[in-house]
């Protein structure tokens, strides 16, 4: 068994926001992901990576429903993902970016499959969600081929899916457990791993954090697509994996208690989460000026 990770309480600092800066400072963030039935998932990821913060933000998906996702939310760029260039012109946005987020609404497609386990070869700060966990699970072995620095937001069906790969059959509801697993997942796969659920738990090889903020509003089809737009935001702002993975649960948690102030509970939908980020984002900079 690995030795057991030193618990960490301290949240980190957000990445520092010059004045006189211009996007190109505040990182690239390439989203893959989306399918005919599902444009939604690298839409709210796209927008919340530009709540963010980040300068620019590309959407890459199948070109017949591009113009339909680029429609919610102008300000991304597309790419297609179909096409006699398709394959050329998105390896090119992958070695541009700053940071990946591969997964949301992608579908578990012969050819998403294959995109997946291509752009893990790269050597970029990803963040690994959905349909890309669903793939990777699919494997015999985790790819010893994957080369990025990685974090992992399984939700505890996806966390069981991960589970065959580490020669494990449950997923523990209490918090000894969950700790336990999300740090033996992340020696044995070497990432960090951020276990989605009530008190998410993040952790690395070498520690673990418990997210403290969020609540039940939280608990609606597309939340985990804007916590993956949130996190490579700060991956493509040169925060270390469990930094941004740390801060960003927290981000979007408080975002989610925020907008539940307005809508209560029960009524939140994913895009009032998204709009609730800023003010997240203001807490954190009031109790640090030097943000």
């Amino acid at each position: 068994m690995p030795t057991p990770p030193a618990k960490i309480t301290t949240l980190p600092q957000l990445p520092p926001r010059p004045l006189d800066g211009q996007k190109g400072l505040f990182g690239r963030v390439l989203v893959v992901g989306g399918n005919p039935v599902m444009l939604g998932a690298p839409v709210l990821a796209g927008t919340a990576a530009l709540r963010m913060g980040a300068g620019l933000v590309q959407i890459a998906m199948p070109g017949a429903v591009l113009p339909a996702a680029l429609s919610v939310t102008p300000e991304l760029i597309g790419i297609s993902t179909t096409g006699a260039k398709a394959e050329a012109e998105l390896d090119k946005a992958a070695e541009r970016a700053d940071a990946l987020v591969i997964g949301p609404g992608l579908s578990t497609s012969p050819a998403a499959r294959r995109l997946v386990l291509r752009l893990i070869q790269l050597a970029k700060p990803v963040v690994i969600d959905a349909d890309a966990l669903n793939i990777l699970s699919a494997q015999k072995s985790w790819p010893k081929n994957f080369r990025g620095l990685a974090v992992l937001t399984p939700h505890p069906g996806e966390m069981a899916r991960l589970n065959k790969l580490l020669g494990r059959e449950v997923v523990p509801s209490d918090e000894p457990g969950r700790i336990e697993l999300a740090h033996y997942a992340a020696v044995e796969f070497g990432q960090v791993v951020l276990l989605k659920g009530h008190r998410t738990i993040i952790a690395d090889a070498d520690r673990y954090r418990i997210n403290t903020t969020g609540n039940s509003a939280l608990s609606k089809a597309g939340s985990g697509d804007v916590l993956s737009g949130i996190i490579g935001t700060l991956l493509a702002q040169k925060m270390p994996p469990f930094d941004a993975a740390a801060l960003g649960a927290h981000i979007h948690g408080r975002a989610g208690e925020l907008a539940s102030q307005i809508f209560g509970l029960r009524s939140p939908i994913a895009r009032d989460v998204i709009d609730k980020i800023h003010a997240a984002i203001a807490e954190l900079e009031a109790s640090d000026p030097g943000a």
